[in-house]
Order: C-alpha cells, then structure tokens, then sequence
C-alpha cells in the first residue's frame, strides 16, 4: 500500500486531462446556478459532511473489533469525494457542475473536519491523545491544480473556441472512459497479493458504507424534490470518498503511520470503481435524457 508512481504521477496526471475535457462541457452558467439555487449544494454538502461520517462510526462499531481496522474505516467516510467522484458523475451525465462544487467545498471543510472527528475516533478506539493535523495549504494547492484549473482552462477554451470543445466532446468522453478503466485495472493489479486478506478483514463493511451511501445520498436529494442529475451527483460525492487520501493519512509517519488502518482505504479504493461502474451503466441515459430536456428548455 505503499504510494507509487499510480497514485504518485499518473493518477493525478489521468484526472487533471479528464478534468480539463470536463471543463470544455460546461459554462460559468452552470455554476451560477449552483450559487443562485444552493438547495442541491447544501444537501450534497449535508449528505457527505454530517450523514456519512454517522455512518461511518455506526457501521465501524458493528462489524469491526480491531481498534486499528476501525479508525482506518471511520476515515473513510471523513475523507472528501476528489476529482475521482466528478469523473464518475461526468460519466454518469449527472450535474457535473454541481459535483465539481461540492468536491471544492468539501475538500477544503473536511481539512477542518478531518483532525476534529478522526481524533474523536482516536480517543474512543485507541485511548490516546495523538494530535492530528493536516496540511492545509499543500491540500489546497493540490486540489487547485487537479480540479479548479483544468476545469476553468477547459472553460476558456470552450468559451474561445465552442466549435473545438463541441467537435472533442466525444474523443474526450473516449479518453475519460479509457482512463476509468486503466485506473480500475491498475489498482486491482497493485493490490492483487492482498485483495482476498483485505476482503476478509473489511471487505463486507467497506461494500455497505459504499452501497448505503450512494443510496443515502441519491434518495436524500429526490426527498428534497432535486431532479435526477442533482441527485445523482449528491449520491457519486457521498459515495465516492477519497481512498488515497485515506491510505496517504494512514501510512503517513507524521499523522497515523499505521499499515492497518490503511487496510480499509485500500479495499473501499477497488470497490467503489466496481459500485461506480453500476452506477454509471444504471444512470447514464436517465441523466442524459434529462439534460437533453434541460437544454430544450432553456
């Protein structure tokens, strides 16, 4: 579970080029409705931020007896969605604007909300006082350069040259979906000597707080009278947390520097491609039927 050139340069190299074909599919008018009408944002932020880390301590107090499995899988549902969880809702044909907002927003609350609550979880599971902290500015630039600036340049350059960004829509659609699958097959390749131990120490719970959540998350935002495109981005950023960013602050020698508690993020890391796969096949038309009326209606 150590970082590799996957997770080190390629991955965020994948999405920042995904990121980028995603901007050429939106205008500053797709995110001022998201400031204008903030209903779906602050439900997606509800979902992600408050429910799902609910979850995560009811789910680990459950099914986990190892204190050191349980504040791994309870870090999991503390973590924020990332770029992964735009380029399945691009995928998906869900809000993409709404999804890349709430990745923003998120990101930079759970900065706040990961030390508070994971050293809540700490003190319960491990009954010590160990500080967390995280680098704020380091996760600030790094979201920055993967998402906020591939998107705005894909942005420009639609707004530039709108023939260019409607003629490489499909070849960027072509790439996105190569790089979902590279990235799919890479991880389970990486961790193939311990898929069936890390199945059998967290397999089933990682698989129902992936499940609950994108269901959680989808059926919440249709309670709330948000069409099937809100919804489904609010159901890919709760269900879909940052795995890497979970292991990173596991492993890390100045925040948890504990191979155990990586054993969660590492196994939610290949489910959630498996759960997201189903979810972009299950919804992909619905959604783009409904964007195709959204459009006609504009």
């Amino acid at each position: 579970m150590e970082q590799s050139t996957l997770t080190a340069i390629f991955l965020p190299l994948a999405l920042g080029i995904i990121m980028l074909g995603m901007g050429m599919t939106l205008n500053v008018s797709d995110f001022r409705r998201v400031v204008l009408y903030p209903k779906a944002a602050i439900i997606g932020l509800s979902s992600q931020i408050v429910i799902l880390p609910l979850l995560g301590f009811g789910l680990a107090a459950v099914f986990f007896e190892s204190p050191e499995l349980a504040v791994g899988f309870i870090l999991i549902a503390l973590c924020p969605g990332g770029a992964t969880s735009n380029l399945i809702s691009h995928l998906a044909k869900a809000d993409l604007a709404l999804s890349i907002s709430l990745t923003a927003i998120s990101s930079l609350i759970t900065n706040f909300s990961i030390p508070i609550l994971l050293n809540v979880a700490l003190f319960h599971y491990m009954g010590g006082d160990q500080a967390v902290q995280l680098p704020l500015f380091k996760t600030f630039v790094q979201i920055f350069v993967i998402t906020i600036l591939p998107v705005s340049i894909g942005m420009l350059i639609k707004r530039k040259y709108p023939a260019f960004a409607l003629r490489s829509q499909k070849a960027m659609n072509i790439i996105s979906l190569f790089f979902f699958i590279l990235i799919l097959l890479a991880a389970i390749l990486k961790e193939r000597e311990n898929i069936i131990p890390y199945f059998k120490q967290a397999g089933l719970a990682t698989l129902l707080l992936n499940v609950l959540s994108l269901l959680i998350g989808y059926y919440l935002g249709k309670m709330f009278s948000l069409n099937k495109r809100q919804s489904s981005a609010i159901a890919i950023e709760t269900g879909i947390q940052n795995g890497t960013l979970a292991i990173a602050l596991a492993l890390s020698p100045v925040i948890l520097n504990n191979t155990q508690m990586a054993v969660p993020g590492a196994i939610y890391s290949l489910l959630m491609f498996v759960t997201a796969a189903v979810v972009i096949l299950s919804s992909r038309n619905g959604n783009a039927a409904e964007s195709r009326k959204e459009l006609q209606l504009s």
